[in-house]
């Protein structure tokens, strides 16, 4: 982190820029090539546990986690050393790892010696010391054993190696602590760049300024089409200088919420404020070498990797905005990997875009980094109605026994013997079952055990013979690996399932209430701002995502006016499963009759594909003279891109689409693109056993498990497929709610306020 305003210095001039002891050597001793050949490494955890362990092995004068500085020029570097014997002179780093201590590679060791080093020369500055002993002390976490590398290093040694080290870096950080002034500078000059905000902008912008500015978090709810996007970013950036923030993150769901945010940022910057934009996009989008390994002897970008990467990343550095096309440009033109290259330039970038995974999955990247270089981040948590389902998946798992069969066999002895202890549970566990379905509320101790087991003899493996190229065994144990984590942390916020799927034999964690894991991650991050056309109720949201309990929430009125959309609500059609096939025809009527009565474009949305199918079918036999198309399962991206396509200004037919899916949200049809939408179901989930033990899961916790577990997921489909009708405040159209129970007291409350729906029956269509 190089903040703009001068820290003290304990020597020479006072200090203007501020790195950690992590980020200067990372930046400046790191050479050769990238290697991740895979090798099981300890968890934050496990790393965290194993220094305790070892700082507890020492005296009673031993002293651990020393905050240490010291200055070069006009730089200052700062760190916590590991550990200090002041009896042996000895400056102690600690490191953890699983296997063999010669499978740790020359050029972390190397790295690990620099960050060593440093802290010795900080503690000789401190403590007036001539000389003083380094150690490196290895920790097997596997056996608990210690192996220790020393050495004696005179202060003037030490020295030399801290100001080569300062040298090489001290440029650069002049360059960002110029970047630094000139962006805030710019920033606090920065204007909205419509000159007016839209009705209901100014609210949102100023909220999210409000939350940064008092470190709280923010639930918003905005209607679709008010511009929410540039009215986060842009208070956001305002705050940056005024209240010290390093880093903006806008997280999404999909890749469309990036582009916009991508685009928002272009038109930020045609006033030039100074800043650096960077896409993080998916490892198996960006890479270059499909199927290659990432280390240098297998991929031509990786290797010799850490000795390009400067010219690359100055390069970089000289850019505004780092989207997916300028990185790989950048990285290519230097034969580098343009995945790992957008990693790097994270650390130097201003604003972050990515996917919600990277701040909140449980091995997250940001956060990780966010923590590790102590930065004072503010998130944007874009469409954020999606975090919840994201977020269970994220902390979710799925075993197949048949998966594991597969590798048995030709895996080798000792893992062959632990996988058939963990069948053995695993057979006992389902012993008994007789039912399809089986969730239980503890994970069986015996079947626990042997998990952990399988595990630690197969990292043992790998650990072992890190060039074994990737295949069925190693994804077996990911998936083990994954299952036996969740396994860790399993309590009421998640259900251990046990299914029988013909001669198929499943377990899964599934996760229910995510806020357990996410709650942290709120708290770590100096604001965030949770943002959606449909957040309602503000509780459901908190509740199961884990929000502080002193989270603002902000409901901003429409600037629609309830003449633009017409709502009607069917009174006599009921989509519920056992009335569709008799109301069906009615149903398609209804359309047909609205599309007579105006023609132009539609989307009529349903609650699964097979009641789509159903639909499309019944539609097409009543009415073959109006066009229609329809949305199939699992379409490609081109397939999306084509059946938008249809939606033409002056084109006339329905698209068939299902509630909840790609066509449901994210959709920009302005104009008489759209002029109108059908919605046939109320999009309730499924009544089925995952769902009411979900149910009852959430009545104990929350008190309102079905209004948590069905109705408040469901209305929330329905209003983001209303919203794609009215796009602009000169955008008319019409909503037919094809379902008696939309005209409901408690139905309609959960319904945007602006809506006026007028009923309607089907003689009248």
């Amino acid at each position: 982190m190089l903040p703009s305003s001068p820290s003290s210095s304990t020597a020479g001039p006072a200090a203007a820029w501020t790195v950690s002891v992590r980020t200067l050597c990372a930046f400046a001793a790191k050479a050769g090539d990238l290697d991740l050949r895979f090798v099981p490494a300890p968890t934050a955890q496990d790393g965290q546990a194993g220094h305790r362990l070892v700082q507890g092995r020492r005296g009673p004068a031993y002293e651990s986690e020393i905050s240490l500085a010291a200055s070069f020029e006009r730089l200052r570097v700062r760190g916590r050393a590991d550990g200090y014997d002041p009896h042996r002179r000895r400056i102690e780093e600690i490191k953890t790892f699983r296997g063999e201590l010669a499978a740790i590679k020359a050029n972390h060791r190397a790295l690990h010696w620099a960050q060593a080093r440093t802290y010795a020369f900080m503690l000789c500055e401190r403590d007036a010391l001539a000389r003083v002993q380094v150690a490196l002390v290895y920790l097997n976490l596997d056996t608990e054993e210690e192996s220790v590398l020393e050495e004696s290093c005179t202060h003037d040694e030490l020295r030399q190696h801290f100001e080569a080290l300062c040298s090489r870096f001290v440029a650069w950080a002049a360059q960002e602590a110029a970047h630094r002034a000139a962006s805030d500078e710019a920033l606090a000059a920065l204007a909205f760049p419509h000159g007016r905000f839209r009705p209901g902008q100014r609210e949102l912008a100023q909220a999210v300024y409000r939350a940064a500015a008092s470190g709280r978090c923010l639930l918003a709810q905005a209607p679709t089409g008010i511009g929410k996007t540039l009215a986060t970013l842009f208070p956001l950036l305002k705050a940056r200088p005024a209240h010290q923030l390093d880093k903006i993150f806008f997280l999404t769901a999909k890749t469309s919420g990036r582009s916009v945010a991508l685009d928002a940022m272009r038109l930020l910057g045609r006033e030039r404020p100074p800043l650096r934009v960077i896409e993080l996009t998916a490892r198996e989008k960006a890479c270059e070498q499909p199927g290659r390994a990432c280390n240098g002897a297998s991929c031509p970008l990786a290797r010799g990797f850490y000795d390009r990467l400067p010219a690359a990343r100055g390069e970089a550095a000289q850019a505004a905005l780092l989207d997916r096309p300028a990185l790989r440009r950048i990285a290519l033109a230097h034969e580098i990997c343009p995945y790992f290259l957008a990693q790097e330039m994270v650390r130097w970038s201003d604003v972050i875009v990515g996917d919600y995974n990277y701040y909140f999955d449980g091995s997250a990247f940001l956060h990780a980094l966010m923590k590790e270089e102590d930065w004072r981040a503010a998130l944007l948590v874009d469409e954020a109605h999606n975090l919840l389902d994201r977020a269970r998946g994220m902390y979710s798992a799925e075993l197949a026994a048949a998966s594991v069969m597969a590798v048995m066999e030709k895996a080798p002895l000792p893992i062959r013997k632990a996988l058939r202890q963990l069948e053995r549970e695993w057979q006992r566990l389902q012993r008994d079952q007789a039912a399809p379905y089986d969730a239980r509320d503890e994970i069986p101790e015996p079947f626990a055990r042997a998990l952990q087991d399988a595990v630690g003899v197969m990292a043992e493996h790998f650990t072992a013979h890190p060039d074994e190229p990737l295949g069925p065994l190693q994804q077996c144990f990911f998936d083990l690996l994954r299952f036996a984590r969740l396994a860790d942390s399993f309590a009421k916020h998640s259900v251990f399932e046990c299914r029988l799927e013909g001669d198929a034999r499943v377990l899964a964690i599934r996760n229910l209430v995510p806020a357990p894991f996410l709650a942290g991650r709120f708290e770590a991050c100096v604001s965030a701002t949770c943002f959606s056309g449909t957040l309602a109720p503000f509780a459901f949201y908190r509740d199961t995502l884990g929000l502080p309990g002193d989270t603002a929430t902000l409901d901003v009125d429409s600037p629609f006016r309830s003449e633009q959309l017409t709502v009607r609500v069917a009174m006599d059609v009921s989509t519920r499963f056992r009335d569709r096939t008799r109301s069906l025809a009615t149903l398609v009527d209804i359309i047909a009759a609205q599309f007579a009565r105006r023609p132009g474009n539609y989307l009529a949305f349903f609650g699964s594909f097979d009641y789509l199918a159903d639909a499309a079918a019944a539609f097409a036999d009543r009415h073959p003279d109006v066009p229609m198309w329809q949305q199939s399962r699992g379409m490609r991206e081109g397939e999306r891109d084509a059946f938008l396509e249809r939606f033409e200004a002056g084109g006339q037919g329905i698209g068939f689409a299902v509630l909840g899916g790609a066509f449901g949200e994210g959709v920009d049809l302005p104009g008489d693109r759209l002029i109108g939408a059908f919605v046939a179901s109320l999009g309730l989930p499924t009544h089925n056993e995952p769902n009411e033990v979900m149910r009852e899961r959430m009545e104990a916790l929350f008190g309102d498990g079905y209004e948590y577990t069905y109705v408040y997921p469901g209305l929330q489909k329905v209003v983001q497929a209303a919203g794609r009708v009215i796009r602009t405040e000169t955008d008319a159209g019409v909503l037919y709610l094809l379902d008696d129970r939309f005209a409901r007291q408690e139905i309609r409350a959960l319904l945007p306020a602006w809506w006026q729906v007028q009923p309607l029956f089907a003689a009248a269509a």
